[in-house]
């Protein structure tokens, strides 16, 4: 099942950043809060359920766009000078609050500036990149929610294990480039080393580059493949890596119901959808006065396990039945 928003629905996004209904509180009379969005895909339609997240998050706290508040979203399209380039341009905007959706858009809203106030959103580690000083303590200018934890990586592998008992080569689909890189890295092999799984990686820096790493993955002999980066490559082309794993009989686990919808095996991960819904919720409290710096950055607390048992057919796995009870959802 593919997401998909086509022009209808787009257009009724579009209206749902004109007509947010509830009267607003978080502002003076008569002042309209300006916020800067910088996402990383190339539009709002690609964003899909982000994008309309962020804007029912906002909604939800009784904003009223073009009456109290005003959203400038820019879109830089995975590129990393349009990245550079449009959090300047939202900075010398003036804005009040600086959203950034991802680990590039943040890193490069933080270079941008130390004085406007910035919330990020599906950030893996933003303790090691340095967006902030600690979780309970974020410090500077920087606050938000990060999709990080400790045991995520290791419950992907066990769970991909349970489903196939005879498993035993993983290849890791990463961007060498992406800021999370080393941390799954790191992670991916240490939690193969306890469950005796063998772990490679495969690098793809671009859309043309998938083809080519799922090529060598199947060369390798490598049986299934974890995406576990959350922008970038794995979110732009994860329609195009489902069919190549499919292709190569590659057992897919995805990182999101997002990255799983278009047709991956399995998916455990955090609720990414209500990670981008809360950053309105931290850009409300700082336009009342909070300093980003005290606001504790929130880490995940709920996960969602998938399993797509039309895939697990085309691939002729046998999904035990006890991970069918345990599954979240099950996708036939």
């Amino acid at each position: 099942m593919t997401i998909h928003i086509g022009r209808r629905e787009f257009v009724g996004l579009a209206g749902l950043v004109l007509t947010f209904s509830r009267a607003a509180r978080a502002q003076p009379a008569g002042k309209i809060a300006r916020v800067g969005v910088l996402w990383h895909a190339g539009s709002a339609e690609e964003e899909g359920p982000y994008f309309k997240a962020l804007l029912e998050g906002f909604k939800a706290l009784g904003y009223v766009e073009g009456r109290t508040i005003r959203l400038e979203h820019r879109f830089p399209n995975e590129m990393p000078e349009r990245f550079k380039s449009m959090a300047a341009e939202l900075v010398s905007l003036k804005v009040d609050v600086l959203v950034g959706v991802g680990n590039t858009a943040s890193l490069n809203a933080r270079s941008a500036t130390t004085m406007i106030p910035i919330v990020f959103a599906l950030v893996a580690d933003p303790v090691g990149t340095k967006l902030v000083d600690s979780f309970a303590h974020p410090g500077g200018n920087v606050t938000g929610l990060s999709t990080f934890s400790s045991d995520l990586v290791g419950r992907r592998q066990q769970l991909l294990k349970e489903i196939i008992p005879a498993l035993s080569r993983i290849a890791l689909l990463v961007n060498p480039d992406a800021h999370a890189s080393r941390l799954n890295i790191e992670g991916n092999r240490a939690a193969a080393n306890q469950l005796g799984l063998t772990i490679r990686t495969f690098d793809a820096r671009s859309l043309d580059e998938l083809e080519p790493a799922f090529e060598a993955m199947a060369g390798a002999g490598m049986q299934a493949v974890i995406v576990s980066h959350n922008e970038g490559i794995p979110y732009q082309g994860r329609a195009i890596i489902a069919k190549l794993a499919v292709v190569r009989r590659l057992a897919l686990c995805a990182f999101s119901r997002e990255t799983f919808e278009p047709g991956a095996l399995m998916s455990y991960g955090t609720d990414q959808v209500a990670n981008v819904r809360g950053a309105a919720g931290y850009v409300d409290k700082i336009l009342k006065g909070s300093k980003p710096g005290e606001l504790p950055v929130e880490g995940p607390t709920k996960f969602e396990f998938l399993i797509n048992l039309k895939t697990a057919k085309a691939l002729g796995i046998d999904v035990p039945p006890i991970m069918l009870a345990r599954a979240d959802e099950v996708f036939e």
